[in-house]
């Protein structure tokens, strides 16, 4: 750093240029540069958490699969924690939602039109949108109200979206998928409050 150099001194001029463009409305002043991208999610109530691009298959879905299954899972890890391993580009797995435990609160990991990596059966992979919930099969303290309430509207909202039936041939569970050594949500899942609410949403 040259010690003799000194501050650039502001200006009368500059100084009123800055006042000029604090009294402009955002609504007047340009918006951003063309082909830049403001990543939002799907689901409008939920938080964009992107998930690492090595960890789902990009896609143009319902196009290019169609889209006729949700499947619910537990995480067996923290709502911090899930949204890490989906961040990092070793661990080769996703799902396109996580819903935190204590409030309900909503992430988006991968886009609903991009095959999330969440079933272990790519066909199912390719049919299905997944959801993560926080929590543990052996832990029902986990599943709240708050976290059936915000899953069931977010799953209603896919069903909407995808003419999926709100059924349980058609909503399930992580351990009904052909192939998997998984049993999530777990026994103390309540499917019937669930669909109920799925209904009602």
């Amino acid at each position: 750093m040259d010690k003799d150099r000194t501050e650039p001194r502001l200006s009368r001029r500059r100084l009123l240029t800055g006042a000029a463009l604090a009294a402009v409305p955002c609504a007047l002043l340009p918006g951003p540069r063309a082909g830049a991208q403001i990543q939002t999610a799907d689901y409008p109530p939920a938080e964009w958490q992107p998930a690492s691009t090595a960890n789902y298959t990009v896609s143009g879905r319902p196009g290019a699969y169609a889209i006729d299954r949700v499947i619910l899972h537990v995480t067996q890890e923290t709502y911090t924690d899930a949204l890490a391993i989906f961040a990092d580009p070793q661990r080769k797995v996703s799902a396109h939602y996580v819903v935190r435990s204590a409030d309900g609160h909503v992430a988006q990991c991968v886009r609903e039109a991009d095959i999330a990596w969440h079933a272990g059966n790519w066909s199912y992979n390719t049919r299905s949108v997944g959801i993560e919930h926080e929590g543990w099969v052996d832990r029902p303290e986990y599943f709240t109200d708050a976290l059936y309430q915000q899953s069931a509207r977010l799953t209603a909202a896919i069903c909407a979206k995808y003419g999926i039936p709100r059924d349980r041939e058609h909503i399930i569970g992580h351990y009904q998928v052909p192939g998997t050594d998984h049993t999530d949500p777990g026994p103390a899942w309540d499917w019937v409050r669930y669909i109920r609410m799925v209904n009602f949403s």
